[in-house]
């Protein structure tokens, strides 16, 4: 397995073949796009499950709960590049483009299935990028900004694609599986039981609790505690609400319980992470 880092903050740029199973549910500030070349891929954003091909390019608005659940059988190949929004409206967004970030700012999550010369040409721009960052003298820096600038470009070229991606599944499984997610986003404040989703769905509790890890590497109640800390995530950044009212809001029956479920899951307490963010949201890190 080789794995290949190139960019530092503000960009990480990664090709590998590599992965860590023990990866969770997990959201960031930067933007990412990640670029499927080969394997066995479950990915999941939010309620979303996208069983990948190669060639498949997601775009991610990076506060967004998501995570790749990889099959270990099959060789895994893929590409990521993570970049600060904030960095590049200041430093390389041009006057003369629209805001080249809309996709990720409207659309927020999308897959595009290339295929053709948009597969060509999207790999040969990683590679171009993989080469002048490996550069460590100016002017290949300049020139990898200036090729990120076009890669942006032809990413809302892209996006501007009659070809709008259906989810696509090869089994019944990752259909129930897909129903299970789209319940707990619906109802993730409330109490949660195998026996509710079992009455709502129709199917049996230990068919789908036995799926659900198959198809997505974790336990329904992983996921749904998940869930509930992302959706704290975005209370705290975006609202003055007490920390407990928070907790309460997005599931949690005791305060205690919140904080040191938040912070088993963010390496923070609630109120670091406030903090935190509103120390990043002045300007780019």
């Amino acid at each position: 397995m080789s794995t290949q880092h190139i960019i530092k903050s503000p960009y990480t740029l990664s090709t590998s073949s590599s992965f860590n199973a023990h990866v969770p549910y997990h959201t960031h500030f930067h933007y990412e796009i990640y670029y499927f070349r080969g394997g066995r891929v479950n990915y999941l954003i939010n309620d979303r499950i996208h069983v990948l091909e190669p060639g498949d390019l997601l775009l991610m608005h990076g506060m967004t709960l998501h995570r790749a659940h990889v099959d270990p059988s099959v060789a895994y190949h893929r590409t990521t590049l993570h970049f600060d929004p904030f960095y590049f409206k200041q430093l390389i967004q041009p006057p003369f483009a629209d805001d080249l970030l809309i996709p990720f700012e409207k659309l927020q999550n999308v897959r595009l299935q290339l295929r053709g010369t948009d597969k060509i040409e999207v790999e040969a721009a990683f590679e171009k990028l993989e080469q002048l960052y490996a550069r460590k003298e100016k002017f290949a820096q300049h020139r990898f900004q200036a090729l990120l600038l076009d890669f942006l470009i032809l990413v809302n070229y892209l996006c501007e694609q009659p070809l709008k991606s259906k989810s696509s599944f090869p089994s019944s499984k990752e259909h129930h599986v897909q129903a299970v997610i789209s319940y707990l986003d619906r109802h993730y404040q409330e109490d949660i039981s195998l026996e509710g989703i079992q009455a709502e769905l129709h199917l049996s509790k230990y068919y789908l609790a036995k799926t659900f890890k198959e198809v997505t590497g974790a336990t329904i109640f992983q996921f749904l505690m998940q869930r509930r800390i992302y959706q704290a995530k975005i209370e705290l950044i975006n609202s003055n609400q007490p920390i407990t009212e928070i907790g309460y809001e997005v599931g949690f029956k005791h305060p205690s319980h919140f904080s040191r479920s938040f912070k088993l899951q963010t390496e923070l307490t609630p109120e670091q992470y406030r903090k935190q963010h509103q120390l990043h949201s002045s300007g780019p890190l």
